[in-house]
C-alpha cells in the first residue's frame, strides 16, 4: 500500500519537475507534494480563457454613467440627455465629447427611437458620429434575428470615396470599443482576396463600402443584403457627382423595403435629383438642416487676402514661414495649377505632397496617410481629389483659387476648425478670383472681409534651394552620385553607348 501511494507522488512529481533534478531535490518535492493541501484545483478554472467580449463588458461594468459628469448648458444638448447604453457613453466620454453638434442633436433624437432622416450637412458638422451612434445604439438594443446569415450586414453604411469609408471604420472603431460588434469595410483598390476572406464567413453588424467593391462582391454572392436593419447614405450629392447614383440605385433594390427598413440621408447639397432620391428611399423622414453660415462662423477663423496672381506663391511662402508648425491643407481650382504649386513648394524644400485626379488610388492613399502622420506639412490639392478629406489637426486651408461654385468654399473651409477646435482659412482673392466672390457671399449670407497683406508677407523670395542643389550635382563627384534623367535615354535606362562592351568598337 505503501509502495503504491509513493509511486502516485512519484508520478505527480515526474510530470511537474523540469529536466535534470537531482535526488536531493526529488526528497524537497516529496515533502511539498505530501504537505500540500489538494484544495489548490479550483485555481485551474479557466479565467485565462475568457473572451475579448467579456474583457470588454468587465470594463464596462467598472464603468459608470456617473463618470461622464457634464454640465447642463442653455442651448445645448448633452450626449448624456439620450438614453444611450454605457457602453457608447464610455467611449464617447473617452473621446473627449460633451455636447452634441446641431446636426447631432437634431438626428439623434428622431432616430434613437427609430425614425427615418434626411440630414443636410457639410463634412465636419458631426454628422458621421450622429448615424454611428444611432446605429451602434440599433445592434445593442435590438438582438440579430434568430435566422441570421453570414456576410450578411445588420446596418450598411454607404460613401463616396475609400478615403471616407476608412474615416468612418476608423470613427466607428472608436465608438464600439466597449461593445461586441463587428464591422468590415469593403473599397475599391485594395487587396480583393483580403477584402473578400474579411467578408466570407463573418457575421457582421457594420459594413461600410464603396459602391462600386459592394457590388462586385453582390454579383459574385460573396455578400447578401436581405438583412439590413439600417441603411446609410453619406455624401448623396458626391454619388451623383461621380457617376455612382445607378450602383447606389442597384443596393438599394437588393435590401429590404424602405417600410422594413430605417434610412438615414445625408447630402451637402440638395438638387432636384437628390431630393427626388431622399424621397424615394426614406419613410417619413424628419428633415435637419444645417445652414452653410452656422458651420463656418464659430470655429473657422476667414482671411481673404487681395493679391495680384504674381504675387500669390510669395504670399503663401511667406505665410508658411510665419508658422512652421502649421499643417496646411491648399486647394486649387485646375489640376496644373496644384502640380505646379507643388513643385514650387518643392523648389524651396517645403516638406508638401499633392492630390489630384491624375494620381491613381494607391498614391493617393499613401500620400494622404503620409500627412496624416506628419510626414508632409503641406498637402495640395484639387476640389475632386481633396473632397472627402478628414484629417485632425489641420490649422489652416488656404484657397489659392477661390471656387467657382460657393459649396466648395465651405467644404473647403470645413477641412480645419472641426470637432470644434479653432482652424484658419486664407483665401487669395487677384482679379480672375474675385468675379467668384459674390455667389460666395449670397450663399454664405455674410459678405466676406478683404484686406492686403501686410508688407511682411510680401517679402522677396529667397533663392531657390532646389535647383541650385542640380546645378551642384552637374558637376564633380555628385554627378556620378546623383546623375541626370535626361541622360537616361532607353527603356532600361542607360545611355546608347553605356551598354556596349569596352571593346565593341563604339565611335561615340
Amino acid at each position: 500500500m505503501l509502495k503504491k501511494i509513493l509511486s502516485l507522488f512519484r508520478k505527480k512529481i515526474v510530470t511537474k519537475a523540469p529536466p535534470m533534478i537531482n535526488s536531493k531535490e526529488k526528497n524537497e518535492r516529496k515533502k511539498v507534494v505530501a504537505t500540500t493541501p489538494k484544495k489548490k484545483k479550483p485555481a485551474n478554472k479557466p479565467v485565462s480563457k475568457k473572451s475579448e467580449t467579456e474583457t470588454k463588458v468587465d470594463v464596462e461594468k467598472k464603468w459608470s454613467p456617473k463618470d461622464f459628469h457634464v454640465e447642463e448648458e442653455t442651448g445645448r444638448v448633452r450626449f448624456y440627455d439620450f438614453k444611450l447604453s454605457n457602453g457608447i457613453l464610455h467611449a464617447i466620454a473617452d473621446l473627449g465629447f460633451k455636447y452634441c453638434t446641431p446636426i447631432q442633436a437634431g438626428i439623434l433624437k428622431s432616430t434613437l427611437i427609430g425614425r427615418d432622416a434626411i440630414g443636410r450637412a457639410q463634412t465636419g458638422t458631426g454628422k458621421t458620429a450622429a448615424f454611428l451612434i444611432t446605429a451602434i445604439s440599433k445592434l445593442v438594443k435590438r438582438d440579430a434575428q434568430q435566422k441570421r446569415s453570414k456576410a450578411s450586414p445588420r446596418v450598411l453604411i454607404l460613401a463616396p470615396t475609400r478615403e471616407l469609408v476608412q474615416q468612418i471604420e476608423k470613427d466607428a472603431l472608436d465608438l464600439i470599443k466597449y461593445q461586441p460588434i463587428k464591422i468590415v469595410s469593403v473599397f475599391g483598390g485594395m487587396d480583393y482576396k483580403k477584402q473578400q476572406f474579411s467578408i466570407k464567413g463573418t457575421y457582421i453588424d457594420i459594413m461600410v463600402a464603396t459602391p462600386g467593391r459592394l457590388i462586385d462582391f453582390m454579383q459574385q454572392k460573396i455578400v447578401h443584403l436581405n438583412n439590413v436593419e439600417l441603411f446609410v447614405l453619406d455624401e448623396a450629392d458626391r454619388m451623383l457627382d461621380m457617376g455612382f447614383i445607378l450602383d447606389v440605385k442597384k443596393i438599394e433594390r437588393a435590401i429590404p423595403l424602405k417600410e422594413k427598413r430605417q434610412t438615414l440621408f445625408f447630402s451637402a447639397t440638395f438638387p432636384d435629383a437628390i431630393k427626388r432620391f431622399a424621397n424615394n428611399w426614406t419613410n417619413e423622414a424628419v428633415t435637419v438642416e444645417i445652414e452653410p453660415d452656422t458651420i463656418a462662423a464659430d470655429t473657422v477663423t476667414q482671411i481673404n487676402y487681395i493679391v495680384e496672381a504674381s504675387e500669390k506663391f510669395k504670399l503663401l511662402f511667406n505665410i508658411l514661414k510665419q508658422d512652421a508648425s502649421s499643417r496646411v491643407l491648399i486647394f486649387c481650382n485646375r489640376k496644373d495649377t496644384a502640380k505646379d504649386l507643388f513643385d514650387r513648394l518643392e523648389q524651396y524644400e517645403i516638406s508638401s505632397t499633392l492630390l489630384s485626379g491624375d494620381i491613381d488610388q494607391r498614391k493617393r492613399m499613401n500620400r494622404l496617410t503620409g500627412f496624416k502622420e506628419g510626414k508632409f506639412r503641406v498637402l495640395v490639392a484639387t476640389d475632386v481629389a481633396g473632397r472627402g478629406i478628414h484629417i485632425d489637426n489641420v490649422s489652416h486651408v488656404i484657397n489659392y483659387n477661390l471656387p467657382v461654385d460657393p459649396e466648395d468654399y465651405v467644404h473647403r473651409i470645413g477641412r480645419t476648425g472641426r470637432a470644434g477646435l479653432a482652424g484658419i482659412s486664407i483665401s487669395f482673392a487677384c482679379d480672375d478670383d474675385s468675379f467668384n466672390i459674390p455667389n460666395i457671399e449670397e450663399y454664405l449670407k455674410n459678405k466676406l472681409e478683404l484686406i492686403y497683406p501686410d508688407d511682411n508677407l510680401l517679402e522677396e523670395l529667397p533663392p531657390v534651394l532646389r535647383e541650385k542643389k542640380i546645378e551642384d550635382k552637374n558637376s564633380g563627384d555628385l554627378a556620378k552620385k546623383y546623375p541626370q534623367k535626361k541622360s537616361f535615354n532607353n527603356k532600361n535606362g542607360y545611355k546608347k553607348n553605356y551598354s556596349k562592351t569596352k571593346n565593341s568598337g563604339s565611335k561615340e
